[in-house]
């Protein structure tokens, strides 16, 4: 049995939990209260319809900041016990945009796959999907670890990146990268993640799949 200790200091056997999702958008004007905010609701629908075992999330909205940025995600990951954690915006070249740095100065080890299909899904669109920096990343500590992911700002990309691209009959033409999280999770010890299949079909070797039991 994999443990972890909650946040009340009580051993939990973190294999059979529930999903704890820390959210981040990074937007100066946004959380400055300049315009509304599009990352977080444009998540919160997504994983709303696509998880289909227990979850519940944690949101922060702050600025261009790298050393926020970083404050927000270590406590996510050391305080709040997140398995999972999401950033949008702030990936790109410009010089406000620091989130890649900001999550890779919290890391313990980088998972570069991620970064990589989300540029390949993106260069569908737009041949300037090459300037975005996306990363993805483990942070670990001596009793819990979570996978950071880094995504584009605009709901839509969002959506596209986490799911991937399918053509006109529903047929998956390039992998989302959600279909790689749960068994990620499954790896660092976090709880058992079911999805919707019509939405992201989590994939996992045989010997990692579990039956469920009978009604």
């Amino acid at each position: 049995m994999s443990t972890a200790t909650s946040s009340q200091g009580q051993v939990v056997d973190s294999t059979t939990g529930q999903l704890k999702i820390g959210l981040v958008s990074i937007s100066d004007r946004a959380s400055a209260g300049i315009y509304q905010d599009q990352g977080l609701p444009a998540l919160q629908e997504w994983f709303g319809k696509a998880l289909s075992s227990p979850w519940k999330m944690v949101t922060r909205l702050i600025p261009d900041e790298r050393i926020a940025i970083e404050q927000a995600l270590i406590s996510l990951v050391d305080e709040e016990q997140c398995h999972l954690v999401i950033t949008t915006g702030g990936t790109g070249p410009s010089r406000r945009d620091v989130t890649p740095e900001a999550t890779l100065a919290v890391a313990s080890k980088e998972m570069p796959g991620f970064g990589e299909q989300m540029r390949q899904i993106s260069l569908q669109f737009v041949p300037t999907a090459i300037l975005s920096r996306q990363v993805a990343v483990i942070r670990e500590t001596a009793d819990h670890a979570a996978l950071i992911l880094n995504l584009p700002g605009q709901p839509k990309s969002i959506k596209e990146t986490l799911e991937g691209l399918k053509d006109s009959e529903g047929k998956q033409v390039v992998a989302g990268i959600f279909a790689a999280v749960p068994y990620c999770i499954d790896l660092i010890g976090g709880p058992y993640i079911e999805t919707d299949d019509s939405i992201c079909k989590a994939f996992r070797p045989k010997s990692a799949i579990r039956t469920k039991p009978a009604d």
